[in-house]
């Protein structure tokens, strides 16, 4: 039998087997994943797993080739409030009838979790019209804002997350940090785990010499440079994820000293932000991703090159600063691009 070999991208790291082949597999029902786990069809780097098996990053899953003899059940869409639809459509930043990217507003979860009743994911089946629900091909933390791709078709998404694992997809973001870093342009590389004991998501810095006590630690890697300053409190800098881990860009500003404004959760205390921070400034976070450059998943078609504006918490902080908010010259500050 003719079968697909997909490496596990970075996005989909922690996501149950069986929702990540209804996503990329919309005609495969939750009888027929199971049926093809039970009898070893579909296997996790060459092994039978179950249905409620995590994955994780650069896993091979191997999905049969299944023959297209009947049309796909029909499936309800699910049921989402005018609002949302309206509020999703806004968000519509470019779109043609393989990919739409969204400008996300901070504050909404791109997917559901606990307590987190309202999010992208469920807002989907409003972008669908007559054709699939969009899906989701990588994701971006709840409170930061920018651009989010997704794919209207299963051969869209496969393509969309590839370019994503093999860095043809070239992201970067803007930030607004405590301090003024130097040097001005660089590279953090520190590996990154869990927080032991935490309750919740957040992450930690591994020192390199324990890094043989922590398998879980993985490598990250990114790249910043500074685009302007406000005196010596607030910088503006341009960054560009190598790797993609969780927090990543949080964790790395933090760890050397330079956290973005706003972050609750890896910045300084209320009291030492106001200390170190003009006070006219939001305490929303200010993390922006501004700018992604990704080959089209359709072949022949010119790659997307998009930017979003800032929203609008971030824009008033530009403004205060006397920072021009449409510049498009962020790699110019970057480090020479590697992988």
């Amino acid at each position: 039998m003719n079968a697909d070999m997909i490496e596990i991208a970075a996005a989909d790291e922690g996501r149950r087997l069986d929702r990540w082949l209804r996503e990329r597999y919309p005609h495969l029902t939750q009888g027929r994943i199971e049926k093809l786990l039970r009898k070893g069809d579909i296997r996790v780097d060459g092994g039978k797993v179950k249905s409620g098996h995590r994955l994780a990053e650069y896993m091979s899953v191997i999905v049969p080739v299944l023959p297209d003899d009947a049309p796909p059940p029909r499936r309800e869409k699910a049921a989402f409030s005018q609002a949302d639809a309206r509020a999703i459509r806004d968000m519509v930043l470019y779109e043609d009838d393989a990919v739409i990217v969204l400008n996300k507003p901070p504050g909404i979860p791109v997917q559901g979790g606990t307590g987190q009743k309202r999010h992208i994911d469920g807002m989907l089946p409003a972008l669908a019209g007559d054709g699939e629900t969009p899906k989701l091909v990588h994701r971006i933390d709840k409170d930061t804002s920018g651009l989010l791709v997704l794919a209207r078709t299963g051969l869209a998404a496969r393509n969309l997350t590839a370019a994503f694992r093999s860095k043809a997809a070239r992201k970067t973001y803007w930030a607004a940090v405590i301090g003024v870093p130097k040097p001005r342009e660089g590279t953090i590389k520190a590996s990154l785990m869990k927080a032991p004991g935490t309750m919740g998501e957040k992450m930690t810095v591994v020192d390199p010499d324990e890094l043989s006590q922590y398998p879980e630690a993985k490598r990250a890697v990114t790249d910043y440079g500074m685009m302007d300053q406000a005196s010596t409190r607030t910088s503006w800098l341009t960054l560009r994820p190598v790797t993609g881990r969780t927090h990543q860009l949080r964790v790395h500003l933090s760890a050397i000293g330079h956290p973005i404004v706003g972050d609750g959760k890896y910045g300084p205390t209320s009291e030492e932000a106001e200390r170190r921070m003009q006070g006219a400034v939001s305490r929303k976070m200010h993390l922006h991703a501004r700018h992604i450059r990704i080959p089209h998943p359709v072949s022949g078609r010119p790659a997307l090159d998009l930017y979003a504006p800032l929203p609008e918490h971030m824009a008033h902080s530009w403004a205060l600063f006397g920072w021009d908010a449409n510049r498009r010259d962020d790699e110019d500050f970057l480090p020479e691009f590697r992988v």
